[in-house]
């Protein structure tokens, strides 16, 4: 009726079970096998830094520059440069804006240029954006203009010039291939 469980008996003993050119294969494999890494090593190779924080009751003046993010609640007078920048429903920017991902959950006076921006509903910004993919929440107050750019993080401090339309270089072509096309004639019929 019941069987019995192979969990507890011993394995088979060395040289049983196998023949013996398994067992030296076996024994010759482990000591030529490089020696492991630690798991904790491979893990924890490049932990991701923690979110920097400003809380509500500091105010900084001067600029901020990180690879990392950055989550400011208080008050920065300056630019701001970061991989992920959210701005607080608290928090008051008078300065450039340039992050990967901008979050505007409170105040910003100055450009904003991201490659993801959003507004959120309680987001006050007075001043241009310059982004690759935005969006603005029902309630979101905004006063500047919106700028689609593929590269907004390295226009630099101006906002690109529009190409030079090509519709005065296509006469001063045509007339081009008029005089080379009469220079032809002309050595064609001396």
């Amino acid at each position: 009726m019941f069987s019995k469980s192979r969990i507890n008996e011993p394995g088979p003993k060395q040289g049983e079970g196998e023949t013996n050119t398994d067992a030296t294969a076996t024994r010759a494999a482990a000591p030529t096998a490089k020696p492991a890494v630690p798991d904790y090593a491979a893990q924890a190779a490049k932990p991701k830094a923690a979110v920097s924080v400003l809380s509500t009751d500091l105010t900084i003046t001067g600029n901020l520059k990180t690879t990392g993010d950055i989550q400011i609640e208080g008050t920065v007078e300056g630019d701001i440069r970061a991989h992920l920048l959210t701005v607080g429903e608290t928090a008051t920017i008078r300065g450039e804006v340039i992050a990967d991902d901008v979050v505007v959950n409170g105040r910003v006076i100055g450009r904003v240029r991201g490659l993801k921006v959003r507004l959120t509903s309680t987001a006050k910004v007075e001043g241009d954006i310059i982004h690759k993919t935005i969006a603005i929440e029902s309630g979101a107050h905004f006063e500047g203009s919106v700028q689609r750019a593929d590269d907004p993080l390295n226009n630099g401090s101006k906002a690109p010039m529009p190409a030079a339309p090509a519709a005065p270089a296509a006469p001063a072509t045509s007339a081009a291939t008029s005089a080379a096309t009469a220079a032809r004639k002309a050595d064609n019929g001396s």
